[in-house]
């Protein structure tokens, strides 16, 4: 299986994040080699041979509490199984052809079905398993590598296909149950069951743009699981799961994943089933949220605003000119605490941001690489405006 590391930050946002971290993978499960399962815990791979619903039914219609009208797991489980694929890619190598697995789940009965980027990338043949054991070749339509969500579609057989509806995830709360469906190990339609543990965690990869509005769980993820639904107590899809903690190095649960929010895939949908490949703005900090306390500390005359650690070399931010506290991202990581001397981002093209993720979220909402930012900075006691065009995220 190949895993990709990545880092948890929780006051981490899109564009920064906190000094301590922890490592993870991916729940893609292949044999090191193929780039159609690249770095996800939930996708299974072994070595093969050499040689939106149109009309809007999978929408949530919304309810004041989660906990209403709950179904029985078992009941979760039939209406779900039918919609939940096993995802096979084979990619050709210079030493000969490798094939991993991984999850889906059909969200339109005309045969698209959404899983992990990770699960298909770099992916030379797809091929789709059905409940009924019915293999079907799919075709790549559309990608979003930096939230790791990816839009493949089959041409629907003659009994037709059952799409899963699509949730609210505002509507989670921690210690809702909530239910994993995949094909871990290759062992297609297993059901596990959990609860969340956490909502809106972060994580960071090495040199990638971070998942951002993660839920977390106790459910049972393993490799094969990746792409496949993380559904809630009305058997409506509130997430896909993405990644495991793996403090072993073994990649196998230990009772810590964590899905892509539902809400997420909303809002990249659109251009998923479009055919595109959506890009994501990069600014190039490392920040954290300054608080009353904080601004204490580094004296500073505001108390709310995006305190700017690091810049990355060459980066918008860099070219733009920001101050950073620390001369490099090393010396950032390194530290044990945060020195005074960085920039404070107090608001972007006129927007006050009071943290992070208000910043990371208006870049991703409402730019693109290419387009231009005016920040509002405080620097040295002044306020001063910056302006910065964005470049793209790399995938």
């Amino acid at each position: 299986m190949r895993l990709r590391s990545m880092l948890m930050a929780i006051l981490a946002s899109a564009l920064v994040s906190a000094l301590v971290a922890v490592a993870i993978v991916n729940i893609a499960d292949d044999d090191g080699s193929s780039p159609a399962a690249v770095s996800n815990p939930t996708a299974t791979t072994t070595p093969a041979p050499v040689g939106e619903s149109n009309d809007g039914s999978n929408e949530s219609s919304g309810r004041t509490s989660l906990t209403s009208e709950c179904l029985a797991p078992s009941q979760i489980y039939e209406n779900l199984r039918p919609s939940v694929v096993e995802i096979t890619s084979t990619a050709n190598g210079r030493f000969g052809q490798s094939e991993g697995s991984g999850s889906g789940v059909i969200i339109d009965e005309q045969g698209f079905i959404l899983t992990n980027n990770h699960v298909v990338s770099g992916a030379d043949v797809i091929e789709v398993t059905l409940e009924d054991g019915s293999e079907l070749p799919a075709t790549l339509v559309g990608t979003d590598p930096g939230n790791d969500l990816a839009v493949i579609s089959i041409d629907p057989p003659a009994g037709g296909l059952t799409a899963a509806p699509l949730g609210d995830a505002d509507e989670l709360r921690v210690g809702d149950s909530v239910y994993a469906i995949g094909n871990p190990f290759r062992l297609e339609g297993t059901f596990t069951e959990g609860i969340v543990s956490a909502l809106d965690r972060i994580y960071l990869g090495t040199g990638t743009r971070p998942l951002r509005k993660m839920i977390q769980t106790d459910a049972a993820v393993n490799p094969g699981n990746s792409g496949g639904p993380l559904a809630d107590c009305h058997g409506e899809v509130i997430g896909i799961n993405t990644l495991l903690e793996n403090p072993t190095g073994q990649g196998v649960n230990v009772g810590v994943a964590f899905a892509v929010s539902v809400d997420t895939v909303k809002g990249s949908l659109d251009d998923l089933l479009a055919g595109n490949t959506i890009s994501h703005p990069w600014l190039g900090i490392r920040g954290r949220e300054l608080t009353p306390a904080l601004a204490e500390d580094l004296d500073l005359s505001v108390t709310e605003g995006v305190y700017v650690v690091s810049v990355a070399n060459n980066s918008p931010a860099d070219r733009a000119g920001l101050q950073p506290a620390f001369p490099t991202e090393e010396a950032a990581a390194n530290s044990d605490e945060l020195i005074p001397g960085g920039d404070v981002i107090l608001a972007v093209d006129g927007n006050d941001v009071a943290d992070v993720d208000e910043l990371a979220g208006y870049l991703d909402s409402q730019k693109r690489p290419g387009d231009s930012v005016t920040l509002d900075v405080l620097r040295d006691g002044q306020e001063i405006s910056v302006d910065a065009t964005l470049a793209e995220w790399s995938s």
